[in-house]
């Protein structure tokens, strides 16, 4: 992580774009910043974090994605310099108050970061947060590159003060997780005041209470705002054009978009051919500057990630005007020429421009693609997607699943969002037969409980984690308790929000910065919302079954099971062996056992190795943990564990 203030103005620095992100927050004066944790997004709220010990910051990681947005609208309706960060699934979450945040409007600068995630690298879709700039009629903006994602956010925060209304800035990943040369410009170092005045007339924007009625003349201002935002966007600096005066072909891109655009053309050698214009703002769109260079050919490429955002708005506004520009062929998504699904790459591009173009072009040599395959075929073996040696949750799904197949009445377990989605796979051994968005797993199981009258007598287990539980599980949790929904809830509570890299969540004593704040206990909660509450250690393999059994057991409503380990990667625990483990060569039989390889077929440790030569199962030094787990689930107690010194 960089510290963003020890570079001084007109320095050269080489930055992640959440980094140049952030910087361009800090440059732009932003007083208050909050968001949750979420891939590509987070490391943005961690720069700031980062940078907030001079006191002239403060940032949080809020319990939620809405909470987040209200705790910087709170900062923005005080006058201060406001930013929300998330990822493309957060914004789904926060959209209730963006929708009512955006008809009351702002007063301080306030942006919204929105981190999209093209191609799932590290989600559970592709969703993306474009749509929701129109369909709540706020301006979007898109930097396309890592000096403009420093300077957009410096511009959007102007922007929103202009208008007086949120403005929405989106990234991907290949954008916020990759680096490039910014040159830093100058911070600022007058102190702001925060007071929220509300006494005046219902209608004025500064002085009145700061609310989304009356809704016809407040959704009026809300429109009037978008339209002064065409007209800056008319002459934004980051709206560029690049290429002939007549060029055969426009290609329209944003974002990402626009880097791959730009080396598909220098590759093909079509700098005279094609007119390159990058938009940085794309809702609402610049008309003039549309017509302008709408106008040069009658050929439209539009490049973007994910679905036809852009392509479709620019569709409209072609068609709108007609009688000015004539009538344009328009390749995109729509005819199939760019995909509408995953992550773009140049050569999608340059196949989209051979399309349109016919020329020759001779990318990777045949026979070099055909051996590249053949080597990857022959050559790294296949690796499985599975949890990290000493995870916390592959003891925990060995006990839910072997409660389960003991208890033998077709139970199951609903999941949601973090790294145990992994228990869909074997290295959860398929445990988890539902997967939706965070805190759904316990939602869907509280319907699921009440489906007796029905007929449904299978035992009903929902699975979430700690940061999970504050940040959508209580009001599951509340309907399940309150409907008696006959369900059991497991909590994964491995002490951080791991799945992103352990920021802090409520339950937890320490905040974004580092600070000391009270933590919330889990159990405590539950209990109070009236929830049987019991708490075990996962890596002890029969108590928790025992417990399971029990809990599957019981009727009446809502009992939870806590399983508390911290992540075999958190500071606490990484580089730390609890047992030095061995296999006892004399006992282990391999294939011979009886156990069919209990420990590497199944149970698939990465800490425990099968050796072929040997027919037996050895430890691999370097990445086992020493949770000492495995001896537990060894049949013939071949595993062995010994207490370190």
């Amino acid at each position: 992580m960089t510290d963003l203030l020890a570079h001084q103005e007109g320095a050269r620095c080489l930055l992640m774009g959440n980094e140049a992100m952030a910087r361009g927050a800090l440059e732009a004066g932003v007083n208050v910043a909050a968001g949750y944790p979420g891939t590509p997004s987070s490391e943005i709220i961690e720069n700031l974090a980062n940078a907030a010990q001079n006191g002239r910051l403060y940032v949080e990681w809020s319990t939620n994605e809405k909470v987040a947005l209200e705790v910087a609208a709170a900062a923005s309706f005080a006058g201060l310099r406001s930013l929300c960060v998330m990822k493309q699934n957060g914004v789904n979450v926060a959209s209730d108050f963006l929708l009512h945040l955006a008809g009351s409007g702002t007063r301080g600068g306030m942006v919204l970061v929105a981190c999209d995630d093209p191609g799932a690298l590290s989600s559970v879709n592709e969703g993306e947060s474009r749509h929701f700039a129109r369909l709540v009629e706020i301006p979007l903006l898109e930097p396309g590159g890592f000096q403009e994602a420093l300077d957009m956010m410096k511009w959007a925060f102007a922007l929103s003060e202009k208008i007086r209304n949120i403005v929405m800035v989106r990234s991907v990943t290949r954008l916020s997780h990759a680096s490039g040369n910014v040159v830093l410009g100058p911070l600022p170092g007058v102190d702001a005041q925060a007071v929220f005045r509300y006494n005046g007339n219902i209608l004025d924007p500064m002085e009145g209470p700061v609310i989304s009625m009356p809704v016809t003349a407040k959704h009026g201002l809300q429109q009037k705002k978008l339209r002064q935002a065409v007209a800056l966007f008319d002459a934004s600096p980051f709206n560029t054009y690049t290429g002939p005066d007549a060029p055969e072909i426009l290609c329209i891109t944003a974002s990402a978009g626009y880097l791959y655009s730009k080396e598909a053309i220098d590759l093909l050698g079509l700098e005279d051919r094609v007119g390159l214009l990058k938009l940085g703002t794309t809702w609402p769109l610049p008309s003039r500057l549309l017509a302008k260079y709408l106008a040069l050919t009658h050929q439209i490429l539009i490049v973007e990630e994910v679905t036809s955002f852009l392509e479709d708005n620019v569709k409209i506004l072609a068609a709108g005007m007609g009688p000015e520009i004539g009538v344009k062929t328009i390749f995109g998504k729509t005819d199939g020429t760019i995909p509408s699904v995953g992550e773009l790459n140049p050569d999608i591009v340059i196949h989209a421009l051979l399309k349109i173009t016919g020329v020759d072009y001779q990318g990777v040599p045949a026979d070099y693609t055909q051996r590249a395959e053949t080597i990857a075929d022959t050559g790294a073996p296949a690796r499985d997607l599975t949890f990290c040696p000493g995870c916390p949750h592959r003891a925990s799904f060995w006990s839910i699943h072997m409660a389960l197949q003991m208890d033998n009445r077709q139970g199951f377990v609903c999941g949601d969002i973090g790294c145990y989605s992994l228990a869909i796979f074997p290295t959860g051994f398929s445990t988890l037969k539902t997967v939706h968005s965070m805190g759904s797993g316990t939602g869907i199981a509280s319907g699921f409980g009440k489906l007796g009258p029905f007929g449904m007598n299978q035992p009903v287990l929902a699975v979430c984690g700690d940061s999970t539980f504050f940040h959508a599980v209580l009001p599951a949790l509340v309907n399940a308790v309150h409907q008696r929904s006959e369900i059991t809830l497991v909590v994964l509570d491995n002490s951080g929000t791991a799945m992103t890299g352990f920021q802090p969540h409520p339950g937890l004593s320490v905040d974004a910065s580092g600070n000391a704040v009270p933590g919330l206990d889990i159990a405590r909660i539950c209990e109070a919302i009236g929830a049987g509450v019991r708490v075990c250690d996962p890596f002890d393999l029969e108590t928790t079954r025992q417990t399971l059994f029990d809990l599957l057991e019981s009727r009446g409503g809502v009992n939870v099971l806590i399983l508390k380990k911290r992540c075999a990667l958190s500071p606490e625990r990484k580089a730390r062996k609890d047992f030095k483990m061995s296999v006892d060569q004399a006992v282990c039989l391999g294939s011979n056992c009886g156990c069919n390889r209990l420990c590497t077929r199944i149970f698939r440790c990465p800490g425990l190795i099968w050796n072929k030569e040997k027919k037996m199962t050895e430890i691999d030094e370097v990445i086992c943990v020493g949770c000492g787990v495995c001896a537990s689930i060894c049949p013939s107690g071949a595993v062995v564990k010994k207490e370190k010194a």
